[in-house]
């Protein structure tokens, strides 16, 4: 038996850590605006699938992080009115355990006869407090929050998955994959290996873009202005 009084389990409700206060420094709208500068001839950025599919991810993201959030404060209400399902059982040596679900529960007792009194007794009172739960769930609106979280997560990872057969046409496409990959990368707190390989490139796709942009710039400039010397020369 462990040393320590209180053995839980994972909490059996899922959470997805929402993006909060980390923002991606370089993204690809940089690299479609420098796009869109770069030819007098029009102000529209050439169709890119990826660039659509980037925005679409971008909307599902938005909205799963909202309903994350949503779903979250419901949580907490939740836990603090019924408390997560749990039961406390004190075991023949005088230990006191608290567990979470019929598996920890089946861990500390163990299946054997001798604790079967006991077991049945644990079972009936933590299928009560989740009875509570699933009815508070429910009256407050949490149980629907939270399938509409799950939904929209769905959705968004489905995008994202979509980008890897979905091929970029222009240097912005290519950043919208990675600036997706990024953010997704970053709201599941992965900061080791390939995310800051993966920061380093989008900030160079951004900053090769830029000289681009600039230079294009530059060149519709000297153009215009020649254009504007031959006009008063004649």
């Amino acid at each position: 038996m462990t040393d320590s009084d209180n053995i839980t389990s994972l909490p059996f409700v899922t959470r997805r850590r929402v993006l909060a206060g980390t923002v991606v420094a370089t993204t690809a709208w940089t690299l479609e605006s420098n796009a869109s500068a770069g030819d007098a001839r029009t102000t529209t950025v050439p169709s890119d699938p990826a660039l659509a599919l980037r925005r679409e991810w971008q909307t599902a993201h938005k909205l799963t992080n909202r309903l994350c959030r949503r779903q979250q404060r419901l949580e907490t209400k939740l836990v603090e009115c019924v408390g997560f399902p749990c039961v406390d059982v004190r075991l023949p040596e005088g230990e006191d355990v608290t567990v979470h679900s019929i598996e920890a529960l089946n861990e500390v007792l163990g299946k054997g006869p001798a604790m079967a009194a006991l077991r049945e007794k644990a079972e009936a009172e933590l299928a009560a407090h989740q009875a509570r739960w699933d009815a508070a769930a429910e009256e407050t609106g949490y149980t629907a929050a939270l399938r509409a979280e799950r939904e929209a997560c769905d959705r968004a990872k489905d995008l994202l998955e979509a980008f890897s057969t979905t091929p970029a046409t222009t240097l912005a496409g290519v950043a919208g994959k990675l600036d997706a990959v990024l953010r997704e990368g970053e709201a599941e707190g992965c900061s080791e290996f390939p995310w800051p390989q993966i920061r380093s490139a989008l900030s160079d796709l951004v900053r090769i873009a830029e000289g681009f942009g600039a230079d294009r710039v530059r060149r519709r400039r000297i153009r215009h202005d020649q254009a504007e010397t031959l006009h008063h020369s004649r």
